[in-house]
């Protein structure tokens, strides 16, 4: 957090007085680093086997883009894709800034090497009117769709997971409880740094106090993402997984823990909620290592260690 990594990355505002136009203004031009073939020293390269491309959703009152990511086709171009490919739905980082792009180097290397079909959402960001419920039911409404027409995705509907990295492993730990509550059967859920908590008790935590400022501003950032997630009068528990009322019965998690993030002890405390209620859980802390550590494989040296345990663990859990 904090950084800019190339001339051309835009600097990061001041979060305690950005308004909504400055706002917009600083998602626009980081969003399009974030895509650009300059961010890729910082945020990797894309594995060349896997075949990356947008498609746009028709959900319940919107339409929302997707960026989807399955293994290439190999020999005769002509031949039809896999049917039968694990599904994974992916949430990128961020909350109120981010593109599902800044996940090419992680999606792309599960795709080809699990293999497995990855679709990411390209939630609607954080802002004033767009709280983190709309992000979440996005979330929720793309692997609804995605599971519910699987033969045309060419996925295998019983081999699903759902993972996702800070505001977006909040919004995968969501939707892991509403796929509980819907029937609908999960075998993972991966989270990464997640951010579990945005009610009164966020900043509550050892390490916000030791990583709140150090590295980077994560404080600021934080306390305006919790401006934007819960707009006043709204009730924040029902946005923060950790404080929801049953976590059992949720599909095995895998949560990834950077040691030097402000919100570890999210991720810690969850581990914890989740193993009291029975749900299978592992907890992976990787020391040294900072908040987005996973899309940072440029500057970040346990991210590929990370990535290839996250891989073997879907690939156990999607085994068919």
């Amino acid at each position: 957090m904090g950084e800019a990594f190339t001339a051309e990355r835009p600097s990061e505002p001041d979060f305690s007085a950005i308004t909504a136009d400055g706002l917009i203004a600083y998602r626009d031009a980081e969003n399009a680093w974030r895509a650009s073939a300059a961010a890729r020293a910082v945020l990797g390269e894309p594995d060349p086997a896997a075949a990356i491309e947008w498609r746009e959703l028709a959900l319940a009152g919107r339409r929302l883009p997707v960026r989807v990511y399955r293994p290439a086709a190999t020999g005769d171009a002509q031949a039809d894709p896999r049917p039968d490919l694990p599904l994974v739905v992916h949430v990128h980082g961020g909350g109120f800034v981010g593109t599902a792009a800044q996940c090419d180097w992680t999606n792309s290397h599960l795709a080809a090497q699990l293999p497995a079909l990855v679709v990411s959402v390209e939630h609607r960001l954080l802002a004033p009117g767009s709280p983190l419920a709309h992000a979440a039911d996005d979330g929720w409404d793309v692997l609804e769709h995605v599971w519910g027409h699987a033969a045309q995705w060419g996925a295998d509907p019983t081999r699903t997971a759902v993972f996702g990295e800070s505001c977006g492993a909040l919004i995968s730990a969501l939707t892991a409880i509403r796929a509980r509550d819907s029937g609908l059967r999960l075998k993972a859920q991966v989270l990464v740094n997640p951010a579990v908590d945005v009610t009164g008790t966020m900043f509550d935590y050892p390490s916000i106090a030791q990583y709140g400022h150090h590295p980077g501003l994560a404080v600021p950032q934080l306390r305006f993402f919790q401006r934007l997630a819960v707009p006043p009068g709204a009730d924040a528990r029902a946005v923060s997984p950790l404080y929801a009322d049953d976590l059992r019965g949720l599909a095995p998690a895998l949560v990834v823990v950077p040691t030097r993030d402000a919100v570890a002890d999210h991720g810690r405390r969850y581990a914890e909620r989740l193993r009291a209620a029975g749900t299978p859980v592992r907890l992976t802390e990787y020391p040294e290592a900072r908040h987005a550590f996973l899309t940072l494989p440029g500057v970040e040296p346990q991210a590929e260690a990370a990535q290839a345990e996250i891989r073997q663990f879907l690939r156990t859990a999607l085994a068919g």
